[in-house]
């Protein structure tokens, strides 16, 4: 099943959970909420309090994409103030199986995420321990990237290292998804699809929603 996950890093902040509430309606099941702490990423977005804004404004899943360096000393707030999903950067956290295994202990489904320079075989140590892979499809810190082509192939193969060993995380891919790239991200296997700026860039979010996840849908029917 295709899901579709609206950044809110491109949604108006004076209207956030009017944005939500609209992108909901269009479709999205879950909300995208990038964490940034301006080391890790060359940018500083929001914390604790605003998650638990935002969750007072909706009942769909959270999914808290952590940029930050030492994530385990701010996974606990980020659960209390009411994240569902949690992930954390490959590249960021020498210790991904103990801080994949604290985000497990919170209650919350647990992801990795990595950077476009990084192979998928880094995953190899983790891969059955996670609900989710998040693969960037540019370099994070900033909205409104254009898609790297060469996430594709990344994708297509993290979709067969699964099958081959039989694991069932879901793969979920991050920057650039808009109505020109999301076809071929969704043939070669994304499941969780993150759009800001094609959903909150202009427009109306229900609408845009609405139509990046009908092409979105339309595109696992053309898988080969």
């Amino acid at each position: 099943m295709i899901e579709l996950a609206p950044s809110i890093l491109s949604a108006d902040f004076a209207r956030l959970a009017e944005q939500v509430q609209a992108a909901s309606e269009g479709g999205a099941s879950v909300i995208h909420v990038d964490i940034m702490d301006g080391h890790f990423v060359p940018n500083l977005t929001i914390g604790p309090p605003v998650v638990k804004s935002l969750r007072r404004a909706t009942r769909l899943p959270l999914d808290c994409h952590l940029m930050i360096e030492n994530p385990d000393l701010y996974i606990p707030a980020f659960a209390e103030a009411g994240a569902d999903w949690m992930s954390v950067h490959q590249e960021a956290d020498p210790h991904l199986n103990r801080t994949l295994h604290l985000i497990r202990g919170h209650n919350c489904l647990a992801g990795v995420v990595i950077n476009p320079a990084t192979p998928i075989e880094a995953l190899s140590e983790v891969l059955d321990i996670v609900d989710y892979v998040l693969i960037m499809s540019v370099n994070p810190g900033f909205g409104g990237q254009e898609f790297i082509p060469a996430s594709v192939d990344k994708i297509r193969r993290l979709t067969d290292l699964r099958a081959k060993r039989g694991l069932s995380f879901r793969i979920e891919v991050d920057g650039g998804i808009a109505a020109e790239t999301v076809a071929d991200v969704v043939r070669a296997g994304a499941e969780i699809l993150v759009a800001g700026n094609a959903v909150f860039g202009h427009g109306d979010p229900k609408i845009n929603a609405r139509n990046l996840l009908k092409a979105a849908t339309e595109a696992t029917l053309q898988k080969v």
